[in-house]
C-alpha cells in the first residue's frame, strides 16, 4: 500500500514536470520593439511598364513603355501623368515627330525608354520602336528644357534589323535589337548608353556629351554579354560609390505573367566591361547554344539573382510577385538610399501590372540585397539580435527561369541562434547584418523593420544572398 501511496504522489509531479517541459518546446519568442515606428502608408502606385527614373527638382519621374509617364515627390505616392502614345503629352504631336521612326520599325507604340539630364541641365529622352516579333527596331534621342516635355526630336542614332535599309550585313544571333537603352554617367563623368535585348545581346557605347549621341566610328559598340536569342534585356546601370563597383542589372527569362521574368546583377569595376557575378562567372560567357533560341538552360545559372516569381502565405492565399523585372535602379539624391523600382504582375490577376519601390541594400561582400518589403521610409539602424527574434515565413529562391513561384515555409529564429521549425539551422547578427546557415546552404544579408502590407503592419524583413547567387527572402509574423 505505501508503494502505490508514493507513485499517487509522484503522479502530479510528473504531470506538472511534463507541462512545463511542453510550455518550453512551444514558448514563443517576443522581440524587443525598433525605434523607428511606420504607419500605414497613402499608396498609389504608378503602372509604368519597364520603368526608368529621373530625380529632378525634388520629385521623381518615370518613363517606360507606350510612353508611359507618372510622377512621384516620395516613391510611394505616384501620379499617373500617361498611359499611353495617345494620352501622352510629352511630344505636342508624337505620332506626327516620330512618325517616320514609328513606319522603320513597322509599329503604332514604343518600347521602354530612359530620359537623362545632361551637363547642359536639358533633358534627353532615348525612346525606341520595335516590330516585335522581330528585331526590326529604332533608337533615337529627342530633347527638352523640361523633363515633362515638350520634346523635339534629334533623329534616330541606331537602327536594326529590316530597319535598316540594306540589312543585308545584320546578324540577328550576334548584332543587338536597339531597344531598352539606359543612358548613364560614369563616376569620371563621361556619358555611356547600354541597351539591348535579345538578339545578339547587351551592348554598350561611349556617348558624346555636347550631342546626347554616341562618339562616331563605334558602330553597335562593345558587346557585353547574350547572343543567340537568349532572353536578357532591360540593362540598367548603377555605380556605387562605397563599394566602387559599377552593377549591371538585367531582366532573365520573359515579361508575360508564364515568363519567369527575374531580376539578376553583374558588377565590375569599369562600365564597359569586366561583369562578374558572385560566383566569378564572366557576363561575357552567356550565349545560347548555336541554332537556338530562348535557350533559358544557357543562361539561368548566370547572375546574382536578387528578385523573381515568389509567394508569401496571407489569411489562406498567395500573395506576392510574378514575373517582377525590367528595373530602373537608383541611388537618392538627398537621402542617400539605394532603390530599385521595377514593374511586376501578381498571383491570380493575369498580366495585370504595376510598378513597386524597394530599397536595396549591399551585404559586407559587397552584392546588393532587396528589402522584401515595398518601400515606406524605412532606414535600417544597427538591430541587436533581441530585436530579430520570432517566427517568420521564408522564401527561399533557386536560378531556375520558370513560372513556378518560390513558396513560403514557416521557421523561427530563437535567442539562443537556433532555427527551428520547417526550416532548420542557425543564425547569427551583427548590428544588423545577418547570417542564415540552413537547407546546407549559407545566406548573408540585411535585417530591416519595414511596413509589411499584406500583415498591414510593421514588421521585420531580412534580405540575404548565398555565394551561388540565389536569394532569401524573410518577414516576422505579426501577432494579433
Amino acid at each position: 500500500m505505501k508503494l502505490k501511496k508514493r507513485h499517487w504522489l509522484f503522479l502530479p509531479c510528473l504531470v506538472l514536470l511534463l507541462a512545463v517541459a511542453a510550455l518550453a518546446s512551444c514558448r514563443k519568442e517576443t522581440a524587443v520593439p525598433v525605434k523607428q515606428k511606420l504607419t500605414a502608408p497613402r499608396v498609389n502606385n504608378a503602372a509604368v511598364h519597364d520603368p526608368s527614373i529621373v530625380q529632378t527638382n525634388g520629385r521623381y519621374y518615370i518613363i517606360g513603355s507606350h510612353m508611359q509617364f507618372a510622377s512621384s515627390t516620395n516613391l510611394i505616392q505616384w501620379k499617373q501623368l500617361s498611359t499611353s502614345v495617345k494620352d501622352t503629352h510629352l511630344f505636342k504631336n508624337v505620332t506626327g515627330e516620330l512618325g517616320s521612326a514609328m513606319h522603320d520599325a513597322e509599329t503604332d507604340t514604343f518600347w521602354a525608354g530612359d530620359i537623362e539630364q545632361l551637363q547642359d541641365g536639358k533633358f534627353y529622352m532615348y525612346y525606341c520602336a520595335c516590330q516585335g516579333s522581330s528585331p526590326t527596331s529604332v533608337l533615337g534621342v529627342a530633347v527638352a528644357d523640361k523633363v515633362s516635355g515638350p520634346y523635339q526630336d534629334q533623329g534616330v542614332i541606331l537602327r536594326s534589323g529590316g530597319a535598316i535599309k540594306d540589312d543585308a550585313d545584320y546578324n540577328a544571333t550576334e548584332d543587338p535589337n536597339v531597344v531598352d537603352p539606359h543612358v548613364f554617367h560614369d563616376k569620371n563623368g563621361q556619358l555611356w548608353m547600354v541597351y539591348g535585348s535579345y538578339s545578339g545581346g547587351i551592348f554598350i557605347l561611349k556617348m558624346d556629351e555636347a550631342t546626347g549621341k554616341p562618339y562616331p566610328g563605334q558602330g553597335y559598340g562593345k558587346r557585353l554579354l547574350g547572343g543567340n536569342h537568349v532572353r536578357i534585356e532591360g540593362a540598367y546601370m548603377l555605380y556605387n560609390k562605397q563599394t566602387n563597383y559599377y552593377y549591371l542589372f538585367l531582366s532573365f527569362g520573359g515579361l508575360a505573367a508564364d515568363g519567369g521574368y527575374n531580376l539578376r546583377v553583374f558588377r565590375s569595376r569599369q562600365p564597359d566591361g569586366g561583369f562578374v557575378d558572385s560566383q566569378g562567372q564572366a557576363a561575357e560567357d552567356i550565349r545560347g547554344k548555336v541554332g537556338t533560341t530562348f535557350d533559358d538552360a544557357a543562361i539561368q545559372n548566370y547572375g546574382e539573382k536578387i528578385i523573381g516569381n515568389f509567394t508569401w502565405k496571407q489569411d489562406g492565399k498567395n500573395v506576392g510577385y510574378v514575373s517582377p523585372g525590367h528595373n530602373t535602379a537608383f541611388q537618392d539624391k538627398k537621402t542617400g538610399k539605394y532603390f530599385v523600382m521595377f514593374h511586376t504582375r501578381f498571383p491570380g490577376r493575369g498580366e495585370y501590372y504595376e510598378d513597386r519601390v524597394h530599397q536595396l541594400f549591399f551585404t559586407k561582400d559587397g552584392w546588393p540585397v532587396l528589402n522584401p518589403a515595398p518601400y515606406d521610409g524605412e532606414t535600417k539602424t544597427d538591430y541587436s539580435g533581441d530585436q530579430l527574434v520570432g517566427d517568420y515565413q521564408v522564401v527561399a529562391m533557386d536560378k531556375l527561369i520558370t513560372e513556378e513561384p518560390a513558396r513560403s515555409k514557416t521557421t523561427t529564429l530563437a535567442r539562443d541562434g537556433q532555427v527551428t521549425g520547417q526550416i532548420t539551422g542557425k543564425w547569427t547578427n551583427r548590428k544588423g547584418q545577418g547570417t542564415m546557415r540552413i537547407n546546407n546552404k549559407t545566406y548573408t544579408g540585411i535585417f530591416v523593420s519595414s511596413w509589411d502590407p499584406y500583415q498591414k503592419a510593421q514588421t521585420m524583413m531580412f534580405s540575404g544572398i548565398n555565394p551561388q547567387g540565389e536569394p532569401l527572402f524573410m518577414r516576422r509574423l505579426v501577432r494579433r
